[in-house]
């Protein structure tokens, strides 16, 4: 039996990319290794968000041959897209695939040796709107699904290369997505995850929208959690708000990127919205649910930011109710109009920054926590570690672990939250465990 090592880099978006490819390796007799154990072939699905997910994908080739010096080794994905030439040159990689070409790997891969020189197919992505399915129902993880709703971003962001690395902005049919919803059901899972490059422009090219997609999920018999990863705060509407709110099974849950809290900087950014829109959301949010985890991303260092600027995002961050941020140094990237932005920022001050606001989002994280300490909330647990420690999510996207046997992974049940910490908070099952659906007001 062949093994092959496959490693996601990036998104969630990329996860679900990756599970589909290691089900057609799977369904023909593949068995799936870690990167670090013996293999026969090794496929990296490669990031190129920054310059440090380019990097780790090289060094990830090296790490792989060093434990699987004769493995076919292939790295497909959004940074083959862009720099497939910089990948081929990396002695001892095979192949090199784009974004478009990667559900082909099966067919590239088996069988075949290893090669002096990599072989490279990297198809214009720029003008196609083919839709490839994916779906991490059925792989690894189960607990919660990954879909991929809608690929590709029309959005002309100046730090970006995602347009790029991915081509247009398009969606799956929503039946298709009704069916693996369906599908990941019978597997057993309890929650999907909706992923995708810009998931709110869920079927704009046509004439649909996220709630078309939503209103028939939500009837999914038996699946009991719709968690959306990412949206937009110019696409988060008052329509699709209240549909949202009114619905048990969507997550009180949303992660929306802001990216800077200086309007100077969005606008530098080409960004959609100005912070008045981002307030206007996330108050109308917590006005209909105070318990609403809200995540969202920051980028620090972009060109022109200045200390005063900064300022201005960190405060406006300490008095946003908003539960943490993914902090990001700015990352200049080839082919984007931010590279040639002049007022570059030293890495130093990068540093600093981003040290801040990791901070900020860990003391607001720790504050939402504690807000929980002595309710009963539901957990679906997900894994088990060492000690007896069994560990979860709640809608709210909270990590909670208890004490307890491996048997309660993948079921739903109440915990009673006795501390909270930085990363995670600590409870014990509720007794008696009754219905493991209740929402709580705090």
């Amino acid at each position: 039996m062949k093994r092959i090592a496959l490693h996601t880099l990036g998104c969630k978006l990329n996860y679900a990319e990756t599970a589909a490819i290691g089900k057609q390796f799977t369904g023909n007799g593949y068995t799936v290794v870690g990167i670090d154990d013996s293999a026969d072939a090794v496929v990296i699905n490669s990031c190129s968000v920054t310059s440090s997910a380019d990097r780790e994908c090289r060094q990830l080739v090296r790490r792989a041959l060093r434990h699987s010096p004769n493995a076919f080794v292939a790295v497909v994905g959004c940074y083959a897209q862009l720099q497939a030439e910089q990948l081929a040159a990396i002695q001892g990689v095979d192949l090199v695939l784009g974004t478009k070409d990667k559900f082909s790997l099966f067919n590239l891969i088996d069988n075949s040796k290893k090669k002096t020189h990599a072989d490279i197919l990297v198809s214009c992505i720029g003008e196609t709107m083919q839709f490839e399915s994916a779906s991490s129902a059925g792989y690894e993880e189960r607990t919660r699904a990954f879909l991929k709703v809608q690929d590709g971003c029309d959005y002309s962001c100046t730090y970006c290369t995602i347009p790029l690395a991915r081509g247009k902005s398009r969606s799956a049919a929503a039946l298709d997505i009704v069916q693996q919803a369906r599908e990941a059901v019978e597997y057993g899972y309890k929650e999907v995850v909706l992923t995708g490059v810009n998931v709110g422009d869920y079927g704009r090219n046509d004439g649909t929208n996220l709630l078309t997609l939503l209103k028939p999920l939500v009837h999914v018999d038996g699946l009991i959690r719709i968690r959306i990863s990412s949206i937009e705060p110019n696409l988060l509407t008052d329509e699709l708000l209240d549909f949202w709110f009114a619905e048990n099974k969507l997550c009180n849950h949303w992660h929306i990127p802001l990216q800077s809290g200086s309007d100077t900087i969005l606008r530098a950014m080409r960004r959609r919205y100005l912070t008045e829109v981002y307030t206007d959301r996330v108050e109308r949010i917590i006005s209909h649910i105070p318990s609403a985890g809200i995540g969202t991303d920051i980028i620090v260092g972009f060109p022109g930011e200045s200390n005063e600027l900064f300022e201005e995002t960190y405060s406006y961050l300490f008095h946003l109710p908003v539960t943490y941020f993914h902090v990001f140094s700015y990352s200049e990237r080839p082919n984007t109009p931010a590279s040639d932005l002049a007022k570059k920022i030293e890495p130093h001050i990068k540093a600093e920054r981003s040290k801040r606001l990791h901070v900020l989002s860990d003391q607001k994280r720790c504050d939402f926590y504690h807000r929980f300490i002595g309710k009963t909330i539901p957990v679906l647990f997900e894994s088990h570690h060492a000690g007896g420690i069994v560990s979860g999510l709640t809608e709210e996207y909270m990590r909670v672990d208890v004490k307890s046997d491996s048997r309660i992974t993948n079921e739903i049940l109440n915990v009673t939250i006795q501390e909270a910490h930085t990363d995670t908070c600590i409870g014990i099952l509720a007794e008696p465990n009754l219905n493991s659906t209740i929402r709580i007001a705090i």
